[in-house]
Formats: structure tokens, C-alpha cells, sequence
């Protein structure tokens, strides 16, 4: 077996179980890993530097496809439900040797890798893949050790990816050809028959969900962070399409991190050393540090060009809505390295309501803030589905449920724990439509919602008047620097005022039916959180 690059000298992929490979890349750097891609007609370069790749059948994650070893460890601390999923350990063994040989004769790439910039929680990670750009992805998002860390280097966990490689779901216990399959006992990850790279991102995700958490007493998060010049942290909770990614790229403030987040007796840290931002309709003008990211190093996904150029159109739907771009966090010029911070003065719920009934901006009480954590609300609108056709509300517990292994009240609990040991305020933004649904309104204007948040963040919002909404309990500020007065309560922007309490009272039903399933295990004081629908 031939070996490349840089590595301990005693680490071996026999430990593996993986033998007789053409040649092992060990820790490749960024240039030679695009050089590999190209050289093997796997991915294009484009004219700003950046790699683009397409990752075949599977665009985004697959959660139907997602298990968890269900073993002694496991049985009784895992929230089994829809989501966590169990899968048999006997099966699991099988299925990784079919994976473990399915690499013999084939060139792979091994990247050993941090997760948690917080070096007291670190995980170290060792992936073994079959494409180049799946190796880059991981040098993009996780932290990357030093050459002399590299030479002392031995895993904590280890994930094995093979894209071309398909399961047989009648013998190996798959729903389908593709999988993503979690052994806390093993402490491994194996991916199979899907190339798109965010499974890898999500599978240490759902680990370090698990581990930090429950054995650790830190709370994870499936959040952006970000300082501003005062030090002072903010976080920012929310679902994919509600301006998670946007909001936390603030030119005027130093960014932790856009997606995953712990936060111990010592404050915030990233779990992860890059961005994995949508790149659908990216503007310059009203995402100018993401867009500026996309440069050498960095990886386009799934993205279409302009005619007879390699300039990417981010306009372009053809392959999937979900278009994406990976880089290393230090191509965000603010950027907080080592990506921590202290205790975070402020929280931001976001949510893009497509009933346009929630308000602009709204300010929650601790139990409104773990009964609106556990709900993770959001709306899916026309286009961003197949079938949506209608605005439809959509939950997701923790705003994170596909990989959340514990129960959402175990999160709640540790984050209502946080916030009044720390004076922690918490907001609820709806970034989504006001005026009317859907078809009928309008989306909030970015740059309002940018002056909300400005103004929390200032403590500009402290001392104003409050209205209570009638429904949903929320205080809503009557006046906001930036913000004309009417836009902050949701039924005064409605013609028909009627319509709006009945769509409200629709919406208030949605959350308490949703709520159903977390009742026996929340406290009262958050039950009673929950929205009156009016009579």
C-alpha cells in the first residue's frame, strides 16, 4: 500500500479494518485536494478560485436514511422516535466490513481533524473518503491540527465515506442503497451512497449532541454566534431559509461561528472551524462577507454557471434549490480565532412566518423561551419543497431535531438553566412576512430586521414600550430606531383585521398540537407558556 502526506507514523488504516488500498493521501493540503479533484474529472474550477463540485442523486440530507446503534450504551438515554432511528448492532458490524473492503484497490484520503475550538471539549476525528472534495470539506469545517499535533495524532472517533458505495437494504437493514448510521459504542460514523457532504458535518454534530450534553453539562446548539466590540455574544437559533447564516455575518460585529455551538461555565465556542452557507440568490450587496468567502479553497456545490463561462449563477435552480458553498472560517475577515467567546447577553429565535402573524420582533419570557425552543418554528413556503404548494408551519425541536439524540425538554431544560444564571435575553425575530400570507403580503424588509436586532443588541429596546400580543403573549416594542412604527404589530399591518386573528388562531392551534408531544416530560410554568386561541 502506497502512502502520501503527512501523519503519525504509527497510525495505520488496518485499525480500520481497511487493507490492500492503491494508495492512502494522508492530510492532503487544500491545493493538492482541488489538483486530485480536477485531475480525476470530479469538479471544475471556477474563475474566483473556488472549487465546484456536484455531489449526484443526493443534494441535501437524507433523515430517513440517518440510525443510531441502538446497544447497552444507548437503549435507555436516546430519544428514539421518527429521528433517531435505531439500527442493530450485528447489522451495523456487517454493513461497515461490506464498506471497510469496498475501499480495497482504490486510492483514499484520511483527514485527522478537531471538532470544538474549545480545546477542553476537543474531538478528534479521523475520515477515511473516497472523493478528494469530501476531504476538503472536512479540512473546510472541522479545525485542523499542526504538523507536529498531526505526528502524535490517534482519534477519538472515526468516519468512513464512500459515496459510490450502496447498501442492499434486504440484507445490510437500510431503508435504501444510501445510509448515515451513528455508533456511540464504536464511537463511528459510516456514510454510503450519498455524496453530499453535509452528512459528515451533521454526523459529529449529532455526536457531540450527545456526548457534550449529557456527560459534558454543555449545552449544544444548533446556532450562529457572533461579538461585538465590547465582547459582548449573541446567538442566533433558526431553521434553514430564516437568516441564520445572514444575520450573524454582521460587518459590524467579529463572527464565533454559523451553525454549531456549545456553550459551557465559560461561554460560547464553535464546534466547527468553517461556514457551510446557501448560496441560492446570494447578493453581494446584502451578503457581502459570504459572498467574498467564495475564493480559493472554498467549495461550490451543486451550482449551475452562466453560459460559456465559469462564473457561478447563484440565481441558478436547475440541480436543487439547496446550493451550497464550504470555506474555512478565516475567510470571513472578522472572523473570532480561536472561535469563543463568553456568556451570551442575547438570544435570537428566528423564524420565517409565511402566515405572517408573528411580529418583527418580540421579547420572551424565560418559560415563552423554552416553550418557543422546544417548538423551533418556522414556515416552508412554495419552491423550497416538492409538493409545498401553500405556506405550511413547520417544527423542529430545538431548532436541530434531526440531530438531537437526547429529548428536547433534556436541551430546554439546560438552556433555561443558562439564561437565568447568566441574565440572558431572549428574541423572538420573524424574519419571514408581514401585511398578509404567503402570495398576499410581503417579506419583512432585511433592513428593518437588521435595525431590530441592532437595537436589542444596543440595549435600545430596553426602556421602550411594550404591547401584549393578544394570542401568543409576546411583548411587542411599540417604537424601534430604523423601524416604521406600524411594521412592529403584525395585525396592523393587515387590511382585513378579522382574517388576521382567525389565521393567528390557526397558528396558535398548529404550535399546541405540535406541543403535544413534549407535555409529559415539560414543566407547568412552560406549558403555560403555550399561545390562547381566542373563542
Amino acid at each position: 500500500m502506497k502512502e502520501s502526506g503527512i501523519k503519525n507514523p504509527t497510525a495505520t488504516l488496518l485499525d480500520l479494518d481497511i487493507s490492500n488500498v492503491a494508495t492512502a493521501h494522508w492530510n492532503l493540503s487544500p491545493e493538492d485536494l482541488t489538483e486530485e479533484t480536477i485531475k480525476r474529472g470530479l469538479g471544475l474550477l471556477t474563475n474566483s478560485g473556488a472549487l465546484s463540485i456536484k455531489t449526484g442523486k443526493f443534494t441535501g440530507r437524507s433523515p430517513k436514511d440517518r440510525f443510531i446503534v441502538k446497544d447497552a450504551l444507548t437503549e435507555h438515554s436516546v430519544d428514539w422516535n421518527d429521528i433517531n432511528k435505531a439500527f442493530s448492532p450485528n447489522k451495523f458490524d456487517q454493513l461497515y466490513q461490506k464498506l471497510a473492503s469496498y475501499f480495497e484497490d482504490k486510492d483514499v484520503f484520511v483527514r485527522d481533524a478537531y471538532a470544538c475550538a474549545d480545546e477542553n471539549y476537543q474531538l478528534k476525528i479521523r475520515l477515511v473518503s473516497e472523493y478528494p472534495w469530501s476531504n476538503q470539506f472536512a479540512y473546510n469545517m472541522f479545525l485542523q491540527p499542526s504538523e507536529e499535533e498531526l505526528l502524535n495524532f490517534s482519534p477519538d472517533w472515526k468516519i468512513l465515506c464512500a459515496p459510490g458505495f450502496k447498501a442492499d437494504p434486504q440484507i445490510d437493514g437500510t431503508r435504501q442503497e444510501n445510509f448515515a448510521i451513528i455508533n456511540f459504542t464504536k464511537q463511528c460514523i459510516i456514510i454510503g451512497g450519498t455524496g453530499y457532504t453535509g452528512e459528515i458535518k451533521k454526523g459529529i454534530f449529532s455526536v457531540l449532541n450527545y456526548i457534550l450534553p449529557k456527560d459534558r453539562s454543555v449545552l449544544s446548539m444548533h446556532c450562529s454566534a457572533n461579538m461585538g466590540e465590547s465582547s459582548d455574544v449573541a446567538i442566533f437559533f433558526g431553521l434553514s431559509g430564516t437568516g441564520k447564516t445572514t444575520l450573524s455575518a454582521d460587518p459590524k460585529r467579529r463572527l464565533i461561528g454559523d451553525d454549531e455551538h456549545g456553550w459551557s461555565e465559560k461561554g460560547v465556542f464553535n464546534f466547527e472551524g468553517g461556514c457551510y452557507a446557501k448560496t441560492i440568490d446570494l447578493n453581494p450587496e446584502k451578503e457581502p462577507q459570504i459572498f467574498k468567502a467564495i475564493k480559493k479553497g472554498a467549495i461550490l456545490e451543486n451550482i449551475g454557471f452562466y453560459e460559456g463561462t465559469l462564473d457561478p449563477d447563484f440565481s441558478d435552480y436547475s440541480i436543487t434549490p439547496n446550493t451550497r458553498v464550504s470555506y474555512p472560517i478565516e475567510h470571513i475577515e472578522n472572523a473570532v480565532c480561536p472561535s469563543q467567546g463568553g456568556h451570551p447577553k442575547n438570544i435570537f429565535f428566528l423564524t420565517a412566518d409565511a402566515f405572517g402573524i408573528l411580529p418583527p420582533i418580540s421579547k420572551l419570557t424565560p418559560s415563552q423561551a423554552m416553550y418557543y425552543f422546544i417548538s423551533g418554528y418556522t414556515a416552508k413556503v412554495a419552491g423550497t419543497e416538492e409538493g409545498v404548494k401553500d405556506p405550511e408551519a413547520t417544527f423542529s425541536a430545538c431548532f436541530g431535531a434531526p440531530f438531537l439524540p437526547l429529548h428536547a425538554t433534556f436541551y430546554a431544560e439546560m438552556l433555561g438553566q443558562k439564561m437565568q444564571d447568566h441574565q440572558t435575553n431572549v428574541w423572538l425575530v420573524n424574519t419571514g412576512w408581514t401585511g398578509g400570507a404567503f402570495g398576499v403580503g410581503e417579506r419583512i424588509n432585511l433592513k428593518y430586521t437588521r435595525s431590530m436586532i441592532s437595537a436589542a443588541l444596543n440595549g435600545l429596546l430596553d426602556e421602550v414600550e411594550y404591547n401584549t400580543h393578544e394570542i401568543f403573549n409576546f411583548k411587542m416594542p411599540v417604537s424601534c430606531p430604523g423601524v416604521p412604527s406600524q411594521v412592529l404589530n403584525p395585525r396592523q399591518t393587515w387590511a382585513d383585521k378579522s382574517a388576521y386573528d382567525e389565521k393567528a388562531n390557526e397558528l396558535a392551534q398548529s404550535f399546541v398540537n405540535n406541543f403535544q408531544q413534549f407535555k409529559d416530560k415539560a414543566r407547568q410554568e412552560i406549558l403555560e407558556a403555550s399561545p390562547k386561541i381566542l373563542v
